[in-house]
């Protein structure tokens, strides 16, 4: 009683004393022990806490490849980019070149915009005012050839009538002899138009000059069709050959 009256309620040691020596161990030998499992805990803390601060060079390492494959797509695509723009530009560039060399009108002097550059828009206008240009020519010289094409048609066939004719005197040298008077060929004339002036005077009125003009375009249609011509044509023919055989 009076060990443990000695012994203060707050000394842990004396609390561990009193506990080893009734066990019969040394209490040196357990603060020992305490002390090695402490500093091993706290070893072990530090390691783990350690291992887990160090960065992972593998997942930077594919990180770092993926980040650097990504630019370089990047790079490679704004390269073919600039290189096709580059492309369409120096196409578009050859191709109104080429407009000033072939369109004429390009190559003439403007004194408006003295010895300067013509731009774009006056290239077009002028290409377009050219082609235009170009479109009436041709549509002109169509119009020329088929014109021709009509006349040396003509001449084809009057060659063609002309050989007839030349063949037929060959043909026939005394045909000739039997040509008729310019006084027969009066007569011809006059006998058609008697045979006209007899029906033009039995189909038109003279009441007024309005009844008349319609009277003549009505003979006219009726009696100046090719088949009525052509009849009183063989009729004369036949009087006067009759007259003269």
């Amino acid at each position: 009683m009076a060990e443990q009256a000695g012994a203060s309620p707050e000394d842990p040691c004396g609390k561990v004393d009193s506990a080893y020596s009734d066990s019969g161990l040394e209490p040196s030998f357990f603060v020992e022990s305490t002390r090695k499992g402490s500093i091993v805990s706290r070893a072990n803390s530090i390691g783990s806490t350690s291992a887990s601060s160090v960065p992972n060079t593998d997942d930077e390492d594919s990180d770092y490849h993926q980040e650097t494959y990504k630019e370089s797509y990047k790079d490679r695509r704004r390269r073919a980019h600039t290189q096709a723009e580059q492309k369409r530009r120096d196409a578009i560039k050859k191709g109104y070149d080429d407009l000033q060399t072939i369109v004429p009108t390009c190559q003439q002097q403007d004194f408006s915009i003295g010895s300067q550059k013509l731009s774009k828009a006056i290239v077009l206008q002028k290409t377009i005012d050219y082609i235009q240009f170009l479109h009436k020519e041709k549509k002109k010289q169509e119009e020329e050839v088929s014109t021709l094409r009509k006349e040396v048609t003509a001449l084809k066939i009057m060659k063609v009538n002309y050989e007839q004719i030349v063949k037929a005197h060959q043909d026939n040298p005394n045909e000739g002899k039997d040509q008729v008077s310019d006084q027969v060929k009066f007569n011809v004339f006059q006998g058609i138009m008697d045979s006209l002036f007899q029906s033009f005077n039995a189909s038109i009125s003279v009441t007024s000059f309005q009844e008349l003009s319609a009277c003549v375009f009505s003979w006219i249609e009726e009696h100046c069709k090719p088949q009525t011509l052509r009849d009183i044509v063989l009729g004369v023919l036949h009087q006067l050959k009759n007259q003269q055989y």
